[in-house]
């Protein structure tokens, strides 16, 4: 049997664009060295990252509560971690579920809330996914 695969969670809610942007740049970046679990908190959402190319799929709070601690590594936007975020989508269960999980967290600071994050620099998804792919993930997962 061989090593078994990185398993990377994605995250997303209302359409599913940070989401598949990310699917998609992960595997442009490792291929098949890992599995792409795409969580959407709700159906339009993980089909976007279905269509991205993840590995696996499943949409709403059941299943980010299932597989949050189950994976290696949970990427999204960090609304994710906002309960009623997303208009409503992201549940406190799904929060407590995220913030708890002993896997690697990585959120994109990305968010339609009355937030700001002190210390980021603004930048387009296209720069913050090359930061993914070409320093923390790579130097996370090491594959």
């Amino acid at each position: 049997m061989g090593e078994r695969k990185v398993r990377i969670c994605v995250i997303d809610g209302q359409g599913g664009g940070i989401g598949s942007a990310v699917v998609k740049r992960i595997k442009e970046a490792f291929e098949e060295r890992v599995e792409i679990i795409a969580l959407g908190t709700n159906a339009i959402a993980t089909s976007a990252m279905m269509k991205a190319k993840a590995n696996r799929g499943a949409s709403g709070e059941s299943a980010i509560v299932w597989m949050a601690p189950k994976v290696d590594v949970i990427i999204g936007p960090i609304s994710i971690i906002m309960p009623n975020a997303m208009m409503g989508e992201v549940t406190p269960k799904m929060v407590e579920a995220i913030s708890s999980s002993p896997a690697l967290k990585i959120f994109l600071p990305l968010t339609q809330e009355r937030v700001h994050i002190l210390g980021v620099r603004g930048q387009p998804l296209p720069h913050y996914l090359e930061e993914l792919v070409t320093k923390v993930l790579k130097e996370a997962i090491d594959v």
